[in-house]
């Protein structure tokens, strides 16, 4: 899979502005993640937020003023529930190889296994409400192939996000042509919102 970096001269104002709000949030105090079940807690909300807030904020600006009129719309609404369940599952299995990266790492933390375990809990907590079957298939048989191969050692390092963030260019319903022109924005944003999810997780740990 392609690589790819974040330019700061590529970011809009809003990111920019996100970004910064988002730093400062994170150094407020908050709970500390401690065991297993806070570990899960913190993997499937934040994989949720960066999945939402980049999503939707990349169809609201590209929509501009039919923005609500849009989502009005029963099979664009179809389109976009479908992207968003897409990117979700590429995003869990991101940060949940990215937090036990780090465990193991600098933590010596060496039952990566449990990685798996919490990876598919989530997804089984996920089926009432109604993430699709087949995405959920799909996402237990990527996460398995990702799992044999990963280097436990620097994938925490090594650009961790780039699969959910090319997966929002993927699957966000804008027509290709105009995707292909907002492809540095649209992967920037999502690899601004994941860097303000390792800061604050990196805060947070305390295995």
């Amino acid at each position: 899979m392609a690589k790819y970096k974040l330019t700061w001269k590529d970011l809009k104002l809003d990111d920019f502005k996100t970004y910064l709000f988002a730093m400062f949030k994170a150094f407020v105090p908050k709970k500390k993640i401690k065991n297993l079940n806070e570990l899960e807690h913190f993997i499937q909300t934040k994989s949720a937020w960066v999945t939402q807030v980049t999503l939707y904020n990349y169809l609201k600006t590209r929509m501009g003023t039919r923005y609500v009129l849009h989502f009005e719309n029963d099979e664009f609404m179809g389109s976009v529930n479908l992207a968003k369940w897409n990117i979700y599952s590429v995003s869990l299995q991101d940060l949940t190889f990215f937090t036990f990266s780090y465990l193991n790492t600098n933590f010596n933390y060496q039952d990566t296994d449990k990685s798996k375990e919490i990876f598919n809990k989530i997804l089984d907590d996920e089926i009432s409400n109604k993430m699709p079957i087949d995405i959920i298939d799909e996402a237990r048989k990527s996460f398995d192939e990702r799992f044999q191969n990963i280097n436990w050692d620097i994938y925490y390092s090594d650009l961790p996000f780039n699969p959910s963030a090319l997966s929002l260019y993927k699957w966000a319903p804008i027509a290709d042509e105009l995707k292909t022109l907002d492809r540095k924005i649209v992967l920037n944003s999502m690899i601004l919102k994941w860097d303000v999810v390792k800061q604050e997780f990196q805060n947070l740990i305390q295995f």
